[in-house]
Formats: C-alpha cells, sequence, structure tokens
C-alpha cells in the first residue's frame, strides 16, 4: 500500500471582473503585502490604505511625545495592525517589554503573528486578548504594575473598516454586525431588531450629534425586518432623509454618523474609554507618559476632561496646551488622518 500523501490540486485563484479588483476578497495582492511589496507600495504612494492593513497615524508626533527608551515598559492598549508597536519596540530594545492589548481577537492573531516574523519574541512582545479596561488588573499579575508609556489609537482600525464580513463600513455589502470582539456580544442586527424609535433616536444624537437623528430612527423601525445587513441599513437612512432635501454629501455624512453611533453602543465604547483613562495615571511611573488619539468629538471631549481633571487633582504634571493634528503631508497621503487628535499627559 502507498502511504504518502496525495499531492493536492493547485487551486486557482478566483477571477475579478475588468482590469482591477473592486472586492475586498479580490484584492489578493493588497492582502499579501509580504508577497507582493511593490504593489503595496503603489496603493501607499496614491494616497490609499491597503486592503487589510491600517497605516500608523501621527507617527512620528507619537514617538517624539513617548520617547520610548532601551529599557522601558511599553503599552500599546489598542494594538490594531501594530504599526506603532512596531516602532516602539524597536527603541526599547534590547531589554524593554510592549504589551499589546486587542479586543479583536482575529486582528489581534495577525498583528502577534506579524510582530513575531519581525523579531520580536515574547520575552519582548506580550499579546493580550483583553479591552483596555483591565490594564489596571492586568498589570500587577505581569510583574508590571507601573509603566514608563501608554498609547491608546481609539475608534475602529482599517482592517475592520475594509473587511465586508465585519459589517462597519455602509460603502460595501455585509452582514450588521459592527463588534470588535465577534466571540461576544450583541450585533447592529440584534440590537435594531428591538430598540425603540425613540432609544435609536436618543443614540444617533448622543453618540453622533446627528441632527435628524429623529427622522432616521422613524426611517430605521419603518423597514426593522429587513434590517440584517449594511446595505440594508444604509439604504433605510436614505430613504429617511429622502423629503428633506439634502445633497448627495449631507445623505453620506448622515449614514456614517449612523454606523458611528451603532458600533459606538454595540462595543460599549464611552464606558470602556472612560474606565480606562480613569486606570491611566495609576498604571503610570511617575514621568511615565500618555498619548491618546482620539477621531470624533465624543471621544475627544472624554479625553481632554479627564486629562485636565487628572492635572487639577495632581496626577499628571504636564498636559498639551492645544490639540495636535496630522500634518497637512499626512491628510494628503493618508485621507484617513484628517479627523485624529492627539492628546498627551504626563504622570507627576
Amino acid at each position: 500500500m502507498d502511504d504518502a500523501t496525495p499531492e493536492q490540486p493547485h487551486k486557482r485563484r478566483v477571477r475579478y471582473r475588468g482590469t482591477h479588483p473592486h472586492r475586498f476578497d479580490e484584492k489578493y495582492k493588497e492582502l499579501n503585502p509580504e508577497k507582493y511589496a511593490a504593489d503595496v507600495e503603489h496603493v501607499i504612494s496614491r494616497g490609499d490604505t491597503p486592503a487589510g492593513t491600517h497605516r500608523s497615524i501621527c507617527l512620528a508626533e507619537v514617538l517624539d511625545i513617548l520617547n520610548p527608551q532601551p529599557g522601558e515598559i511599553a503599552v500599546d492598549a489598542t494594538l490594531g495592525y501594530g504599526g506603532h508597536s512596531q516602532e516602539i519596540l524597536k527603541r526599547i530594545l534590547p531589554d524593554g517589554i510592549l504589551f499589546g492589548l486587542d479586543v479583536d481577537s482575529i486582528e489581534l492573531q495577525k498583528t502577534e503573528t506579524r510582530l513575531r516574523n519581525a523579531g520580536f519574541g515574547p520575552e519582548r512582545f506580550i499579546a493580550v486578548h483583553s479591552n483596555f479596561t483591565a490594564l489596571q488588573n492586568m498589570l500587577p499579575k505581569v510583574g508590571h504594575p507601573a509603566v514608563d508609556m501608554i498609547l491608546a489609537d481609539l475608534g475602529v482600525s482599517s482592517m475592520q473598516i475594509d473587511n465586508p464580513k465585519r459589517g462597519f463600513a455602509y460603502k460595501n455589502e455585509g452582514p450588521l454586525d459592527m463588534r470588535m470582539d465577534q466571540e461576544k456580544g450583541e450585533t447592529v442586527a440584534h440590537l435594531l431588531s428591538h430598540l425603540s424609535e425613540a432609544g435609536i433616536a436618543a443614540l444617533l444624537h448622543d453618540n453622533a450629534d446627528e441632527p435628524n437623528a429623529k427622522v432616521i430612527a422613524r426611517g430605521i423601525v419603518g423597514k426593522r425586518q429587513e434590517m440584517t445587513t449594511t446595505r440594508a441599513l444604509s439604504k433605510a437612512v436614505k430613504l429617511s432623509l429622502a423629503g428633506l432635501n439634502l445633497d448627495d454629501k449631507a445623505v453620506a455624512q448622515a449614514i456614517r454618523r449612523t454606523f458611528q453611533a451603532l458600533r459606538i453602543v454595540v462595543n460599549g465604547e464611552f464606558s470602556a474609554l472612560e474606565a480606562f483613562l480613569s486606570e491611566i495615571p495609576y498604571c503610570l511611573k511617575s514621568g511615565g507618559r500618555a498619548v491618546i488619539l482620539t477621531f470624533h468629538s465624543g471621544e475627544d471631549n472624554r479625553v481632554v476632561d479627564s486629562f485636565e481633571k487628572g492635572k487639577l487633582a495632581g496626577l499628571y504634571s504636564r498636559t498639551q496646551d492645544a490639540e495636535i493634528r496630522a500634518s497637512n503631508e499626512e491628510k494628503y497621503s493618508n485621507p484617513r488622518s484628517k479627523s485624529v487628535r492627539l492628546r498627551w499627559a504626563i504622570r507627576s
């Protein structure tokens, strides 16, 4: 009997229509940057983010403020694609340690593999599947009750936005999910299946400052039975605004705000952020640095308020006097950086 393993037949790549791929799963070169590095660089050079990746925002500014030094202990509380972490790791070698937290188990596994392949072993880089609210409890357990620096890049990553299967993006068809951690919690589809019209309107107003919250809520409830996909939600918002004579840009903004508001509530983002902000000063050594990147007023106002109160209470010796924004060059090369605000504080 021949015990040799039969050779697997070659599987051809699924072909796409036209001369260029359009769907996320068709962009095989962008989704394999190690093999097609030149093609990925071409995508970046035209101001786009390659599918399945995330371009670190305000990298130079973050590194300047955190000022990582050899042997220091760092926390990236929102690991994501790991771009910020990789640069911090280079600077804290040979004896430093970086803890990378991420609630998204799917992307965490990919980033851990990526950083391991870049040469950062488990003694230098420790991946943690956790929301950043667990930071204060976690650090003493790993022998570092206080660290030298903490970074948090809030909001949703490009990998999540671009992948239709995650349900974050309104431009692509996908399941209406939006959970950062797909192992637990309620999807947006389930939320909308039972939330009242007044409840939907309230969260659109509170989480995204949507001026037409009541009108949109009424439209969503009227199409409740169809509300299982991203396209169905986008269509419901658009139809609800049809009688208001809004231009296409205003309608697109309303759809974006609706998706933002729903994403925030299913992931408990504001309550998690408030808990995290209250823990930061107790997780930093004297002189420790904290940097937080925010992307909308709901996040930014909470960070500013927490840092200011911390300074008044003597927990922080310094905080930034004015917001730091992405440079004009970065905004041009990476349009997703346009809304960022960088906030920082130094532990007293």
